[in-house]
């Protein structure tokens, strides 16, 4: 990859959605992708449509669960190599698929995962802000929202 010149121009995007991220196993992952020359690279996480092909509600916990593991691979990584983070919200799983996760249902999960990557994690404060931004009285990370 050195020798084709690749690295200097392309930027890999390193894609997974589970609320159980190998933290160790990214940032390994990385340090490959430093050695072979790539300089920056890209996560991409979702905060909707991950979970299952006929999800028609959020689970926000799951997707809060996710970034906030991509937030310790960041911390555990050179300051320079993350270029940003793509978050996905898929609206079906392939071209013959149903519909999931609808955005209406969704925008409080971005809503979470926004302020999350914003503020560095997920506190108390947070939930507050986000029930303010959004205009919620109680806000649910960990049952689907009524």
């Amino acid at each position: 990859l050195s020798e084709s010149g690749v690295p200097q121009l392309v930027q890999p995007m390193i894609w997974d959605y589970a609320a159980d991220l190998d933290v160790e196993g990214k940032v390994h992952l990385i340090e490959k992708y430093r050695r072979c020359g790539f300089s920056k690279v890209w996560f991409a996480s979702a905060f909707k449509g991950a979970t299952g092909v006929n999800q028609s509600l959020t689970l926000i916990g799951h997707h809060l669960k996710n970034h906030l593991q991509w937030l310790k691979v960041a911390s555990k990584s050179p300051t320079d190599v993350l270029e940003g983070i793509a978050l996905t919200g898929w609206q079906r799983y392939d071209h013959f698929s149903v519909l999931c996760e609808l955005l209406p249902v969704a925008i409080p999960s971005l809503a979470v995962c926004l302020q999350a990557l914003e503020n560095g994690g997920y506190s108390e404060k947070t939930k507050e802000n986000v029930e303010k931004l959004l205009g919620m009285s109680n806000l649910e990370t960990e049952t689907f929202m009524r």
